[in-house]
């Protein structure tokens, strides 16, 4: 069963299209990465999941429940780490997850929560004097009372550092091992990619793709670009490179033919010509096809397209590669 049902889902604001006929599906015990650039409708949709604001038009299930109807019942099987809710100054770390334990009636230990997100040592001190990343790790704090079945997080590394982002990623892999849904969204690609199942892009209130990284990198076609440095290089190679079957660009950095001594050793002080070839299958045909020609292969290094390149693709219309 879907965890989350989202069905030609629109909102306006007056005259604004926020959102228009929007469908997607989160499935039930996987992590789900939601992605768009600033002003796509991110907030507009967790917002309408979650009944704080009425959508225009269509209909969202969540947990098997219609939103609207059934709004309390979902918040109390939902843990949120809402972007920009602020903490109360004057309340402690401890009290802020007494008041979120009372609130689910749960039976939590807020020391054992403020444990795993690492702010145990401030359970008592007041969250007025609480830095940006603190402040952050209470909210996921909060967010866990209760063993959620959903659990949706909102730009959840905002303010952490490199450790506190690793163990935030490290908290949503054992909240979903132990069952829990995850409807991630984050704007840092690694983040998403690190964690997420599948990944939905939205552009402009629409959802232009939904599937797995690789997945995503297939379908932009960012292959792997191979970069391969060798002891020289000349023009016939290069276009034999660009001839083969699974080759979609092979472009050179360096001279093409470096000055060489008698005995062919480039000269020294001249850098080697790396080849640089978009690949979209085989990479062994592009090294053997080198190495037949009696070229020498120094070096080569792989990388695949990130979902940052499959993003800029999707959001931006340009043409990705593996950088």
């Amino acid at each position: 069963m879907p965890a989350i049902t989202v069905d030609t889902l629109t909102k306006s604001y007056g005259q604004t299209l926020a959102l228009e006929d929007l469908s997607f599906q989160v499935q039930e015990g996987e992590v789900f990465g939601f992605l768009g650039p600033n002003g796509a409708g991110k907030s507009t949709t967790i917002n309408v999941i979650l009944d704080f604001i009425r959508p225009t038009a269509g209909q969202v299930e969540v947990l098997g429940m219609d939103a609207q109807a059934n709004s309390r019942e979902i918040r109390s099987r939902t843990g949120v780490l809402p972007e920009g809710v602020e903490t109360y100054d004057r309340l402690t770390a401890r009290q802020h997850l007494e008041f979120a334990i009372d609130s689910k009636g749960s039976d939590d230990d807020p020391e054992a929560l403020l444990e795993r997100v690492g702010l145990v040592d401030a359970i008592d001190k007041k969250a007025g004097g609480f830095s940006k990343g603190m402040s952050q790790r209470l909210m996921l704090a909060m967010a866990l009372v209760g063993q959620p079945d959903l659990l949706i997080l909102d730009e959840p590394s905002t303010g952490l550092d490199p450790n506190g982002a690793r163990e935030m990623r490290e908290i949503v892999r054992e909240e979903n091992r132990r069952g829990a849904t995850v409807f991630f969204s984050s704007h840092i690609m690694e983040q998403v990619e690190a964690v997420c199942d599948r990944v939905g892009i939205l552009r402009d209130g629409e959802m232009v793709a939904v599937d797995t990284v690789e997945g995503l990198r297939d379908s932009v076609g960012g292959g792997t670009t191979l970069r391969v440095t060798v002891d020289r290089l000349d023009d016939d190679t290069l276009q034999v490179v660009r001839s083969l079957p699974d080759v979609s660009d092979a472009t050179v950095e360096g001279e093409t033919s470096p000055a060489s001594r008698a005995d062919g050793e480039a000269v020294s002080g001249r850098n080697p010509p790396v080849l640089v070839v978009q690949v979209q299958g085989s990479k062994t045909a592009v090294l053997g096809e080198l190495e037949d020609r009696g070229i020498e292969v120094k070096d080569f290094t792989t990388r695949e397209a990130s979902l940052e390149d499959v993003f800029q693709s999707y959001t931006t219309g340009t043409e990705v590669h593996a950088r």
